[in-house]
């Protein structure tokens, strides 16, 4: 395990801006107010994630990319400024709980002719390379290659989340380059940072977001004239701020009970964080993530009094018995045709990817099904349809 004075060291924020600036020839971030979720998430790393040597190396890394990625998107800008002027139209953002079948709803409503959706590869290496085809050969090389390490260093991990390197994937993933994400928190143990991130205005890191669509649709002209089907649990931290960021958008909310959700979730978190730490207690994530989503659930619901009519909802065992049938009501409900042969043919390559199944109780992440039932009877009773 690294020492918090190792860590800090190795994430330094001068340091970091300083190698992407080596990394990439650029010097130009544009607006710099990402510098304080940075600071915040690294002085977190530091004081609380207890990362491996391995962890540590990978942190440091995949902040520099970011941070590099910022770079090129400002200089890729300036020499191309109708970018800037791509019209993104959002039709929906998925963003129930996680683990409430929202990847499969996300994955079968991206199959659809009539959409479009940000893929794996994509988010990974968002920007061309220098020399680099239309066909992006290069970036969904790399994007398989680490796709084949992670399963090499965490070979359980499809067994609770199913991973498509060329499939739809959320847009957080995005959003990761400007360090206001859930991602953070669900890949380290620094709760400092998500009791700060349910405070941070999100706006300016929703406009990035709303940048990095543009730039994957100017890269992609087959892309016009389609809306964009998004997801991610994130959004539940910032509902308002997506129906703001993104007119005529709809929020679509997948519903299961907490009970199996966030124990659920939990699992996967511990899954993804034994990467980046050897000293991960189960029995302090449960309740984290418990009281994590009450809180979104809470300032979820009264966004909701205020624009219901921004909202649908879907039951997690609906997706599961009728997926097809499910599929085409929220298509319609969203003002689109269903291709119900597409959504058909995506369910029978669902079934061909499908793993194990992974097992676990609500005391094992120090929590009770009773305890959740009382934590969120708020939600099932007030929001769950």
């Amino acid at each position: 395990m690294t020492t918090a004075a190792e860590t800090a060291t190795a994430l330094d924020v001068q340091g970091l801006l300083d190698a992407a600036r080596v990394k990439t020839g650029l010097s130009d971030y544009g607006d710099e107010w990402f510098v304080e979720p940075l600071t915040v998430l690294t002085k977190a790393l530091a004081d609380e994630a207890k990362l491996s040597e391995m962890g540590l190396a990978l942190t440091k890394s995949r902040f520099i990319a970011s941070l590099a990625d910022r770079l090129r998107l400002k200089q890729l800008q300036v020499e191309n400024p109708e970018i800037l002027e791509e019209e993104v139209t959002v039709a929906a953002e998925i963003c129930g709980l996680p683990r409430t079948g929202s990847t499969l709803l996300h994955r079968l409503l991206a199959s659809s002719p009539e959409v479009t959706s940000t893929l794996s590869w994509e988010t990974s290496y968002p920007l061309p390379f220098p020399g680099e085809s239309p066909a992006a050969e290069i970036r969904t090389k790399r994007a398989r290659d680490r796709y084949e390490m992670f399963l090499e260093m965490a070979p359980d991990f499809g067994d609770i989340h199913t991973i498509e390197w060329d499939g739809p994937e959320e847009d957080v993933i995005l959003m990761d380059r400007t360090f206001t994400s859930m991602s953070f928190d669900s890949f380290y143990w620094i709760p400092t940072y998500g009791l700060w991130l349910r405070e941070f205005d999100q706006a300016p890191a929703y406009q990035d977001l709303k940048q990095w669509l543009q730039v994957l649709q100017w890269q992609s002209p087959e892309r016009h004239g389609q809306p964009w089907m998004l997801k991610s649990p994130h959004h539940l931290t910032a509902v308002d701020t997506v129906l703001d960021t993104f007119p005529g958008c709809k929020i679509i909310m997948t519903h299961r009970s907490p009970t199996k959700a966030v124990p659920s979730y939990a699992s996967m978190v511990c899954a993804i964080s034994a990467q980046y730490s050897n000293d991960v207690d189960p029995k302090d994530v449960g309740p984290y993530w418990r009281d994590r989503f009450v809180s979104a659930l809470t300032q979820f619901s009264d966004v909701r009094a205020k624009r219901p009519e921004r909202f649908i909802d879907v039951d997690f065992l609906e997706v599961v018995k009728n997926p097809v049938d499910t599929a085409t009501r929220v298509m319609g409900e969203l003002g689109l045709p269903a291709d119900r042969e597409a959504l058909e043919a995506y369910m029978a390559r669902n079934e061909e990817q499908r793993h194990g199944s992974h097992t676990y109780t609500a005391e094992d992440f120090g929590l009770t099904e009773a305890g959740l039932e009382q934590d969120f009877a708020f939600y099932q009773k007030e929001i769950a349809p």
